[in-house]
């Protein structure tokens, strides 16, 4: 067997630290050290009699293992994750304190069977000393979590950033291709000489098509303004390129100026409308999009017009595709978002919720 390097045992330990697999195995570990550390105790007082030491161990095992189990599971996922930290070291300490006093209420009702040369433990250790074990314990529990949350927020960065960076350059290829710009140039150059000035506003959209690609949206985020922008060239140029084609976007009275999103999250979707709503035919197509802000989240809507014996757009193969846009939402938003796809009276429509801050 090939001796393991640092680097795959640091992989292997974080594994056991953060991987679901042993969950089981970790809370074992746990709850068996614990466990012990009470019978040891227990063996070594002479506090109660007989059978009573282990009822009063059962009490602090409980207490304690309630108190880390409910910060691990609901104080740190409800209040700590989510910046409440004044909220979450205000009930940390109402949970801390009720413990303590329930522990000193089961120490009091066991009283009559204490020995007679001894005193009640947490009159010697005083109350201060089980503050400090109880934080201690808890102390554990954050420490875990907040491993185990930057661990997988750094995997799911380092995963978001490479499928990102593959999504845009399989964009860029999928959109500025040879055909593509041979196809608007040849356009362009008819337009010259019937129609110059439809010629110079076909240039400048193209122009400012490929600008935001190569370079307004290599940012994190950009506006939903620009967004629109963008998808609006991309379809002013897709009505130069074919007869009979409409396009619609609408965003009512939104102000999106202030709304940021991932760049290129939308653009997915408008091209498989584009590129399904083709009619070789040369019936009249359409696209039409429709961007909203309710109570904090964004909605897009598009829809678009298929062709008879046209197949779902789900079913397409090569381009960016929908599983990767899919993944990509669910890098981006865990599961905080809705995507529903469906074609309906022969039109595909996209329903997409997403938060915003």
């Amino acid at each position: 067997m090939e001796n393991l390097t640092a680097d795959q045992k640091n992989r292997q330990l974080i594994g056991l630290l953060i991987d679901r697999r042993y969950r089981l195995w970790r809370h074992g570990a746990f709850l068996s050290g614990f466990l012990l550390l009470l019978f040891y105790k227990v063996n070594q007082s002479t506090e109660y009699h007989g059978i009573y030491r282990y009822y009063n161990l059962s009490a602090i095992f409980l207490t304690f293992n309630f108190m880390f189990y409910f910060n691990m599971y609901f104080l740190i996922p409800r209040f700590f994750f989510r910046a409440k930290y004044i909220h979450y070291l205000l009930i940390l300490m109402l949970v801390v304190s009720l413990g303590l006093y329930v522990l000193d209420f089961i120490s009091d009702t066991l009283a009559p069977h204490r020995s007679h040369d001894t005193v009640k433990v947490t009159e010697n250790m005083g109350h201060p000393i089980w503050f400090i074990i109880a934080y201690a314990v808890i102390l554990v529990t954050t420490t875990i979590k907040l491993f185990q949350r930057w661990t997988l927020d750094r995997e799911s960065y380092a995963e978001l950033k490479d499928l990102t960076l593959s999504m845009e350059l399989e964009s860029l290829k999928n959109q500025i291709n040879p055909h593509f710009l041979f196809n608007m140039l040849n356009n362009v150059n008819v337009l010259i000489r019937k129609n110059p000035d439809r010629a110079s506003m076909v240039v400048f959209k193209l122009s400012q098509f490929l600008r935001y690609q190569l370079y307004e949206n290599q940012t994190e985020t950009t506006p939903v303004s620009a967004e629109i922008g963008f998808l609006s060239n991309f379809l002013n140029l897709e009505t130069i390129r074919r007869d009979n084609f409409l396009f619609t976007i609408e965003t009512g009275n939104e102000n999106l100026n202030s709304v940021f999103i991932p760049p290129n999250l939308f653009t997915t979707f408008v091209e498989n409308a584009v590129k399904h709503s083709a009619d070789i035919s040369g019936g009249g197509t359409f696209v039409g999009i429709s961007l909203k802000i309710d109570n904090g989240r964004l909605l897009f809507h598009c829809t678009n017009s298929v062709a008879a014996g046209e197949g779902s757009p789900n079913s397409e193969k090569g381009g960016l595709g929908l599983i990767n846009i899919k993944r990509r939402l669910e890098l981006l938003f865990d599961k905080n978002y809705r995507l529903d796809i469906s074609t309906v009276n022969n039109q595909f429509i996209v329903d997409l919720e997403i938060p915003i801050n």
